[in-house]
């Protein structure tokens, strides 16, 4: 499909930027500068969450959707995990209320471990058979930079959400050390 061969590289990009955004902003946020990232992170990780599990969701139905991409097993798998934690933290956003930590970190730690070993998958297919289903679990369908596919693309949501809870967990933990 036409709009497949902009939408990835964009897809592929933001993957890579967000996590390196919100490493460096975990840095910012140790500083006794970084009032302003802590407070960020304390105030509104989960909708930062939110906007990257909607992403992932939303892309992965783009690609089956839209540009007719057939998920493979692992792929089924990575969305059993991505799309609870987007309705999850839809609804604890609706009703002003922090998602349980034990939720997300559970659900996007499974989720990175099956993208992990996806993408192993792709860059070693001489494994054999790993997949039971029509569309092998090697097959790339997007490969953007020489590096990054579904499966990375995937992974780098997961591991985002994580380094989001963290930082959460480093900010409240900061407010509540400090007594504010």
């Amino acid at each position: 499909m036409e709009s497949e061969q902009y939408v990835s590289p964009i897809l592929a990009a933001a993957s890579i930027a967000v996590v390196f955004a919100i490493l460096i902003g975990i840095m910012v946020a140790e500083l006794p500068s970084g009032e302003r990232i802590r407070s960020l992170f304390d105030q509104h990780a989960q909708k930062l969450m939110l906007a990257i599990a909607l992403t992932g969701a939303l892309s992965s139905l783009y690609y089956s959707e839209i540009v007719e991409f057939i998920p493979c097993e692992f792929c089924w798998f990575q969305r059993i995990a991505m799309y609870p934690i987007a309705i999850l933290l839809i609804v604890a956003l609706a009703t002003r209320d922090r998602l349980a930590p034990k939720y997300l970190v559970t659900l996007a730690a499974i989720g990175l471990v099956l993208a992990i070993y996806h993408y192993q998958l792709q860059l070693y297919p001489e494994q054999g058979q790993i997949c039971s289903g029509v569309i092998s679990c090697t097959d790339k369908n997007v490969e953007e930079f020489g590096i990054v596919s579904i499966p990375f693309m995937a992974g780098a949501g997961f591991l985002s959400i994580l380094l989001l809870q963290v930082a959460e967990w480093r900010a409240d933990l900061y407010y509540r050390r400090s007594g504010e």
